[in-house]
């Protein structure tokens, strides 16, 4: 299955209709029809990531993200999962520690979470 079919899967799946989605995206319903219908290569790749974020789909490989997680949460945390795998041992105590710490200090809290 190429990508544009399983974008216009999920946009059927989703959504009422290609049009009732392009209207919520802001995208010329003409232009999705297209890119639907010849491949999404030449849409601009932030259009691409858009529609993927509200698909809560993954831009590289198109599979299904959780849907209570946005596309720029799933990156960061692949990013930090990099970074944090290049660490050794004592690295990644270390770190978890300054994660700890910062999550005591409300400053630095993520809103609605309460610390242990």
């Amino acid at each position: 299955m190429t990508k544009a079919e399983i974008l216009k899967k999920e946009i059927l799946k989703q959504y009422r209709s290609v049009r009732q989605f392009a209207l919520e995206m802001g995208i010329p319903y003409s232009t999705l029809v297209t890119a639907l219908e010849r491949g999404i290569e030449g849409m601009a790749y932030g259009t691409v990531i858009k529609m993927c974020d509200k698909l809560s789909l993954n831009p590289v490989d198109f599979s299904s993200l959780e849907r209570d997680a946005s596309l720029g949460e799933k990156l960061l945390e692949n990013r930090v999962m990099q970074n944090y795998v290049k660490l050794n041992q004592e690295g990644r105590d270390k770190i978890l520690e300054l994660m700890d710490d910062f999550g005591q200090i409300d400053k630095y809290r993520a809103k609605g979470k309460k610390s242990k």
